[in-house]
């Protein structure tokens, strides 16, 4: 690469100019982020503060372009300093993992840059989205399908909603909602907060999102949401969706999804299941009993980017209701959807979305599937499940850690007090003797932030921490990436007591 060789102003590729510079760029990505990046010898995070972090990357825009071995310092620096999600040690968020084939298929649409509505410009991308969603629509049970990708599992959601309020109502595509009265949708408390957004962004009002209780493991109580519909018609309101969940945020919880279909089949409410965590239960002969009854739902979130390890992102929303979606959404623009094209114009198919530009999220999912085959995503669903039991197992009688409960999906909460507020007996601070210590709350609230600031800026791991009604802050172990072996669960627990001996 000519160190001296400014970048181009011209948008294409010119071998001579960018070929050598492509193939460092590569092979830094290859080395740096994809091997070093999840590596154990290697930190998670370069952590910075924010004003450190200005300081060490240059993020100003100025007039004049910059030579190709600057830009490529640069591309050094932002991968040095990024979260390395793909790490082993990162279990913070619902995803992580940094899966080869889905790498491969992602580098491959962008490096095609398709956009993904009619077949003429997108036929390969096309075709291989219907394969897919037909194939997870068997997972889920459905006999007929329709289906589509959609940038994450906030939007699958809302696609629900969109859905059941256009069932209740198709007449609001022209007229809108002002003469429908009180929509009002259900969900547990519990559920992701993009219900709320969605009732927000549609118009219906967060106050008419009617959070429904939850039992002691966090799953929706059905007699509680029966309570609340009849609370609902009784003032005037019109239900017209309920959203159970199978795999809660936090808890991992799986919602009674038989018996919420049968209050909705009896009451003739649109059900959606966001099952954007957890769905992935669903290719495992030995887990997806979690979701027994999905396939009464109208509509379905999944995420193959959470519990599947895709890259992402890559969210699913399925219904059961064939061809509802371009009944919903379609505006027949003339310069996209022409219905006199030289093929069969059934393969354009973004008439069903909101958006118009859309990137072949299926590409990553696919490639992985093609890959590893059914019974490869089965293997790496049952390692990740037995991984979540085994760290259980070895906090549920250690010193100085509570498990919360025990995890039903790849969630383990537990508390962790360090040897200052252990009780030995009577001071009442881990809450297992019979005492009370007023403050004890309020301490064991403070060590969970104290010990994530110290694991991050070591760049040792990364595990998050929340409360929860009743709970002060707990850390939330989340797995799906299946490199994490027991080796790596024992790592946690020691990094743990280390970071926490003197708190």
């Amino acid at each position: 690469m000519d160190n001296n060789a400014l970048c181009t102003w011209r948008s294409g590729p010119v071998r001579e100019i960018h070929f050598e510079f492509l193939k460092s760029v590569f092979e830094m990505l290859v080395e740096e982020a994809v091997f070093n990046g999840t590596s154990r010898t290697s930190k998670v995070v370069e952590w910075q503060d924010p004003e450190e972090l200005k300081g060490k990357i240059d993020f100003g825009l100025r007039e004049a372009g910059m030579s190709q071995s600057e830009l490529m310092a640069l591309m050094k620096d932002v991968v040095k300093f990024s979260v390395k999600t793909g790490h082993p040690y990162f279990i913070n968020q619902l995803f992580s993992s940094l899966d080869v084939y889905g790498l491969v298929g992602q580098w491959v649409t962008d490096a095609l840059n398709p956009s993904v509505y009619t077949y003429e410009v997108a036929p390969v991308f096309t075709l291989m989205e219907i394969e897919v969603l037909a194939a997870m629509s068997k997972y889920v049970g459905y006999r007929e399908q329709d289906g589509l990708f959609s940038p994450g599992g906030s939007i699958s959601n809302m696609y629900g909603m969109i859905l059941a309020r256009y069932y209740a109502f198709p007449q609001c595509k022209k007229t809108g909602i002002s003469q429908l009265g009180r929509l009002v949708v259900f969900t547990s408390v519990d559920a992701h907060y993009s219900l709320a957004k969605s009732a927000i962004v549609l118009g219906l009002g967060s106050d008419n999102l009617v959070r429904v209780d939850v039992d002691e493991r966090g799953k929706m109580d059905v007699e509680h949401l029966k309570k609340c519909i009849k609370e609902v018609k009784e003032e005037g309101g019109c239900p017209i969706m309920v959203c159970a969940t199978a795999g809660t945020t936090v808890l991992g919880a799986y919602d009674p999804i038989h018996a919420i279909a049968d209050v909705c089949e009896r009451e003739r409410i649109w059900l959606h299941v966001d099952a954007a965590w957890g769905g992935g239960a669903l290719v495992s002969g030995a887990h997806r009993h979690k979701l027994d009854g999905i396939h009464r739902a109208d509509s379905v979130t999944w995420n193959p980017h959470k519990l599947l390890a895709s890259p992402q992102q890559c969210s699913i929303f399925l219904t059961r209701h064939a061809g509802i979606l371009k009944e919903c959404n379609a505006a027949s623009a003339a310069y996209l959807f022409q219905k006199d094209k030289f093929y069969d114009t059934s393969y354009d198919t973004g008439d069903k979305h909101l958006q118009c530009g859309r990137r072949a999220d299926v590409m990553k999912f696919w490639t992985m599937w093609k890959a590893k085959g059914s019974v490869g995503l089965e293997k790496h669903i049952n390692h990740i499940f037995a991984t979540s039991k085994q760290f259980a197992e070895k906090i549920r009688n250690r010193t100085g850690f509570k498990l919360l409960l025990d995890p039903e999906c790849t969630n383990v909460c537990f508390l962790y007090h360090p040897p200052s507020l252990r009780c030995g007996g009577g001071c009442g601070s881990c809450g297992s003797c019979g005492r009370s210590d007023g403050g004890a709350w309020e301490r064991l609230h403070k060590i969970a932030p104290k010990l994530k600031e110290r694991m991050v800026k070591q760049g040792r791991m990364m595990l998050t921490y929340q409360p929860l009604r009743n709970y002060p802050n707990f850390f939330r172990l989340v797995l799906q990436n299946s490199q994490v072996v027991e080796e790596d669960i024992d790592y946690f627990i020691q990094t743990i007591e280390e970071l926490a001996a003197d708190l």
